[in-house]
């Protein structure tokens, strides 16, 4: 399992935008956009591994992970 498994990860479709946005919630708000909801998640995963990439790289440490904790 990678850093970026461990958050939640919502791709919901924007009726003021006309396209599926993506967003991790306590990690990135919205961040990418687009028509197709399966490249749009596939962005999103990319930018959640990138993020957790250079925390660690940085000596930040990575917000608690929200995979099965019931973050909405």
């Amino acid at each position: 399992m990678t850093d970026a498994t461990r958050y939640v990860k919502i791709v919901e479709w924007s009726e003021e935008d006309g396209v599926f946005v993506g967003q991790c919630p306590g990690i990135i708000g919205p961040s990418c956009h687009g028509p197709d909801e399966v490249e749009d998640y596939r962005e999103l995963c990319e930018i959640v591994a990138e993020w957790a990439e250079l925390a660690r790289r940085d000596g930040r440490g990575l917000t608690a992970p929200t995979v099965g904790t019931g973050v909405d």
